[in-house]
């Protein structure tokens, strides 16, 4: 059973119910400024593509990207493991090799994947810890992105060492870059989780700062309205 930490305490979600006891406090994350891709993807053709990112706990980065212009959803589900593992009680014993993660769905013409990129590095996660994000620990919470296809694998590594390069962050970046896994979506009380829990402790110590910070950040690129996956969440 996997477990989200919080300030004081910690809960498990298993089929919707919640239990806590006293932990350790944590620290939400603050955003870090920094330059766009040197490289990016062409819209092409496509009205709608996909991308897959891993940032620690999934309410947290599908809550960002459901907040950005020109996603059309963005579904929690888990990436890197098979499909007989993809279920949250077994990746979260952090040996199914899947990884908590959101598939992107967006308008090309509108968003760009390094724009995606640039907000998946500054707002969504910190991408210099290794197999955690704050509270989280385990590889199930590792930062990875999932390329659809070699043109994505390219850009995002290249970003990375772009990035790694100009030293923006206090350390160099652990996002790792795993071509060819499949996307599992997660189970449907996780879906749109901040949307519906907006005052669960995780989420306002963790994820709502998120959000915060992606509206002070990418002003431009911030839509007040949420997409959602649940129809009338």
């Amino acid at each position: 059973m996997s477990r989200r930490g919080w300030l004081g305490g910690f809960y498990a979600v298993a089929a919707g119910i919640v239990a806590w006891r006293v932990l350790p406090a944590f620290a939400g994350e603050s955003a870090v400024v920094i330059p766009t891709p040197a490289e990016d993807l062409a819209a092409g053709g496509a009205t709608t593509t996909t991308a897959v990112f891993a940032g620690g706990c999934f309410w947290g980065v599908q809550a960002v990207f459901q907040h950005v212009k020109g996603v059309r959803n963005a579904v929690s589900g888990y990436a890197g493991g098979a499909a007989a593992t993809a279920s949250y009680e077994q990746v979260g014993s952090g040996r199914t090799g899947h990884a908590e993660a959101v598939q992107i769905s967006y308008d090309p013409a509108e968003i760009s994947y390094g724009q995606l990129l640039q907000i998946y590095f500054s707002v969504a996660h910190d991408p210099t810890q290794l197999n955690r994000q704050g509270p989280d620990s385990g590889t199930q919470y590792r930062s990875t992105i999932f390329p659809a296809n070699a043109e994505q694998m390219r850009v995002a590594k290249n970003y990375i060492a772009q990035l790694d390069k100009a030293r923006v962050f206090g350390a160099k970046i652990a996002t790792t870059v795993e071509p060819g896994a499949k996307f599992y979506a997660a189970e449907a009380y996780h879906q749109d989780f901040l949307v519906r829990h907006p005052s669960h402790p995780y989420i306002v110590i963790n994820d709502k700062p998120k959000v915060e910070n992606l509206q002070r950040v990418f002003a431009d690129r911030f839509r007040a309205q949420p997409v959602l996956v649940g129809a009338g969440a």
